[in-house]
């Protein structure tokens, strides 16, 4: 038995079992409470953009109740077609409600139900995913499709710097361009991966976010794929059906192995059943969809894009043409101090004073400073009042813009922030 407890004993010391001192019992130092690697994820270094998503979220714009707010137009969020999402997932949830309270109704059973004034939603707000990560990525310049830069050129420029590149992921439509991979594109690319063994990841979670007449080609309907083993698909419904809170997406992979592993990391993170019962009873009415649904959120997005791209230009300021997604992509490179990401990063800090937020390109990975990403699917509401910003931060005072603005804000009844009400008199 002795020898039995000394090798044990060796055993927990060797284990790292706490250290005591001589006389009191206590260890001799204290044990960290992370990991090294959970030290390493508490030290991460927020993002570019958390900071000014932080202030909105302290002091969110609301027409009614805090029009001096900050103006959201960083998120990408559609929020157009509420009211038809609303009135069909209240349909869903109230029958699985209603078949819920008949099996809570039998003997034994109890039910505790809290009221919300968000409605039944809030109840399928509270899911989220967590994927271990392991390695690095290594973001490129933002594709521009339109001028012919591919994403081809970037993976070579990594191999030329000696990283090891294993896999591509395009988003298609692109984030932040809003632009639309061409059928001839894609297959290029998808040519390049199998050559050099790259596995490619298309995100398509705007796949239906596509507002004018450009064909939109899938990965999912090519005829044949390079590499049927490296191509994976994903979707989500955050974007295109605007619920950004319910966290249910969709991996489609022909790869065996890589169904196994995601199987494995899901086995704690997979879609609740009501959750798949409402969706499933919104997606099962194909009618509704292809006749109500879809012709109307295309047409909403077109007519917010529209009212931004023309509020832009009139402040001077163009994007480039953007076919899907639910953001422009406006050149503010004339307003910089000078041509630098720092200049970039003081207009943004500017902008939010003025509580307007937006995404600068840097947070993109844009190789040119002078770009920002501006949301349009949220509110005509806010896109007025970004308007409003972006004319007293730059001091363009155009008596005809004005008048035009003023027209347009009578029209909304839109109350004016009082801060911008006394900058604009002061100016005019």
């Amino acid at each position: 038995a002795g020898v039995w407890y000394k090798k044990n004993f060796q055993a927990v010391k060797l284990l790292g079992a706490p250290r005591m001192s001589g006389g009191g019992g206590v260890p001799a130092r204290p044990v960290p409470a992370l990991s090294a690697r959970g030290a390493r994820i508490a030290a991460g270094v927020p993002g570019l953009l958390d900071g000014g998503f932080a202030l909105y979220v302290a002091d969110p714009f609301d027409r009614e109740r805090n029009p001096e707010g900050v103006v959201n137009l960083g998120t990408s969020e559609n929020r157009l077609c509420f009211d038809l999402i609303e009135e069909r997932v209240s349909v869903a949830a109230c029958r699985l409600l209603c078949c819920f309270l008949t099996i809570s109704k039998r003997p034994g059973n109890n039910l505790a139900w809290r009221k919300s004034s968000l409605g039944l939603l809030t109840v399928l707000t509270a899911f989220t995913r967590i994927f271990p990560w392991k390695g690095t990525v290594c973001s490129c310049c933002i594709l521009q499709l339109q001028f012919g830069v591919t994403a081809v050129s970037h993976c070579w420029f990594f191999f030329f710097q000696g990283i090891r590149v294993r896999v591509l992921v395009l988003i298609n439509p692109n984030n932040p361009l809003g632009d639309i991979y061409p059928a001839q594109l894609l297959k290029e690319c998808l040519e390049f991966a199998h050559r050099h063994e790259l596995h490619v990841i298309m995100d398509e979670i705007y796949m239906l976010s596509v507002y004018d007449d450009t064909t939109f080609t899938s990965v999912l309907s090519l005829d044949s794929l390079p590499d049927l083993e490296r191509t994976h698909f994903m979707w989500g419904f955050s974007k295109d059906f605007g619920m950004s809170g319910i966290r249910v997406g969709v991996l489609y992979t022909r790869n065996h192995e890589i169904q196994k592993a995601v199987n494995q990391l899901a086995v704690f993170h997979s879609c609740p059943g009501p959750v798949q019962h409402i969706l499933t009873q919104v997606l099962k009415d194909r009618d509704w969809l292809d006749n109500v649904f879809f012709p109307t959120n295309k047409k909403r997005l077109k007519e917010a894009q529209n009212l931004l791209v023309d509020g832009l230009a009139d402040i001077g300021i163009p994007v480039l043409k953007s076919s899907g997604g639910l953001f422009v992509w406006a050149d503010f490179r004339k307003f910089l101090k000078s041509q630098t990401f720092e200049a970039e990063l003081e207009l943004w800090q500017k902008l939010l004073d003025k509580k307007l937020l937006i995404s600068p390109g840097k947070a993109f990975y844009c190789h040119e400073p002078g770009w920002f990403r501006l949301v349009f699917s949220d509110s005509v509401d806010k896109i007025y009042l970004c308007k409003l910003v972006l004319l007293l931060i730059h001091h363009v005072v155009a008596c005809k813009l004005w008048k035009t603005l003023a027209l347009q804000i009578m029209c909304s009844n839109l109350p004016i922030p009082s801060q911008l009400a006394r900058a604009l008199l002061a100016l005019v």
